[in-house]
């Protein structure tokens, strides 16, 4: 536990007094400035057994930690202590905060010229429950959501017929019937199909989606940044280095991403531990990525019999190494709609601060297995946030807007009093 009362903590407990509503920048995200020297005090607070102090030691004087160190982390057995850590640095930067937005996602289409062989929601075009909305259909679909939520998260399959025209079209679309939604859409393979099939190089092509309204890449996609894994989980997908400079390019043109990992296929803790350090470097780089969102391979109904599966202990794990080794990703995610609610809520204690949003229909993750209630609203969202011991802010899309949540006062009423 962390004495409130330790002498580092002066700056720490007046960012704890915040309350209400705030703004940060893209890069910062909500960051607290100062976090560094707060969690050189927070980890003086915690018992560390000497296997762990080197890491420690590395951390309280602000030292990057190396891939042998990350693998160092894969393979120690005490995981509470790993996540005593991780919850120190999520504490450093953010205090109890744990963030969440507002958001609906719909799929445009699951018709795509790829089959990934973990991949359940890919259809063929010819297949019975194949689908492909055109914009009335889309906007239908949003109306539905949209007086209720400030974002739409759309990502689908690579359709073979679908130019940058459509997208262009459907994103002018929405921005004109719903300005006020923020459009996050399309993963990078999507980019780069997009691309292709329009003739226009990736830089033309984001240029373009951002003048007709998208304002973010989800970052899904990026698997495993191995192309030897790639090779067999996802061929013909980008590679490793097309996903890297495609979100090189988004954050060129001021474009803020978010980035992913996609664990327990055939990875090994060596693919995990690189592929946190090839998105820690590409963040030295550029800054553009907001949040990290590291979810497991969800078995049901896809084809890779192969798989390794990751238990509840090895997701905490990875939740919370990804904390500690991206010390400059902003924020890290526990993805509910893959997590479910009970991991998710765990999560915020190893290292995650971000629980995504209340997104309402998915059709991804719950084709693929997951279970996770589609029907949360904030208030339901706040209480689980609560339940974890932290305090519920929710946040626009791009991490420069935040609200403290406050659960709205129910009226009560009684019947009149007789006379």
């Amino acid at each position: 536990m962390i004495d409130e009362n330790h002498d580092s903590g002066e700056m720490f407990r007046r960012f704890e007094r915040m309350s209400g509503s705030w703004n940060s920048d893209t890069i910062c995200a909500g960051t607290r400035i100062d976090w560094q020297p707060v969690l050189a005090g927070l980890l003086e607070q915690i018992e560390i057994e000497p296997p762990l102090q080197e890491i420690v030691d590395k951390l309280s004087r602000g030292e990057r930690l190396t891939k042998s160190d990350g693998l160092f982390l894969f393979d120690y057995d005490d995981l509470d202590a790993i996540g005593q850590i991780a919850d120190a640095v999520k504490i450093s930067r953010y205090g109890e905060r744990a963030f969440f937005n507002h958001n609906v996602h719909v799929n445009q289409t699951n018709i795509c010229v790829l089959s990934c062989k973990f991949c359940a929601f890919r259809r063929g075009r010819k297949a019975s429950d194949a689908y492909a909305h055109d914009i009335d259909d889309f906007l239908e679909i949003l109306r539905h959501y949209a007086p209720h939520v400030d974002e739409v998260h759309s990502v689908g399959g690579l359709h073979p017929d679908w130019d940058i025209e459509y997208y262009e079209k459907l994103f002018s679309a929405i921005k004109k019937e719903f300005p006020h939604l923020h459009i996050k859409a399309l993963t990078a393979v999507e980019v780069k199909h997009i691309s292709n099939i329009s003739q226009l190089t990736v830089a033309e092509t984001l240029r373009r989606l951002q003048h007709s309204g998208l304002g973010s890449l989800p970052g899904g996609g990026a698997e495993i940044l191995n192309d030897s894994i790639r090779d067999i989980i996802c061929k013909g997908k980008e590679t490793s280095q097309e996903y890297l400079d495609i979100h090189r390019t988004a954050h060129a043109i001021g474009m803020p991403t978010n980035c992913t990992m996609l664990f327990g296929t055939i990875e090994s803790a060596v693919h995990r531990v690189e592929h946190l350090l090839s998105l820690r470097g590409l963040q030295d780089q550029t800054a553009g990525f907001q949040c990290f969102v590291p979810y497991p391979y969800l078995p049901d109904s896809s084809r890779l019999p192969e798989a390794q599966l990751a238990t509840g202990s090895e997701i905490l794990r990875v939740i919370a190494i990804s904390r500690i080794l991206l010390d400059n990703i902003p924020h890290i995610k526990a993805y509910r709609m893959n997590l479910g609610d009970g991991i998710s809520e765990l999560a915020l204690s190893f290292g995650a601060d971000d629980i995504d949003g209340t997104v309402q229909q998915e059709s991804i993750m719950h084709l693929a297995g997951s279970t996770a209630p589609l029907d949360h609203d904030r208030e339901q969202l706040s209480r689980l946030i609560r339940d974890a011991g932290c305090i519920p802010v929710q946040r626009n899309s791009i991490y420069t807007l935040f609200s403290e949540y406050q659960t709205p006062v129910k009226k009560s009423w009684r019947l009149p009093m007789a006379r």
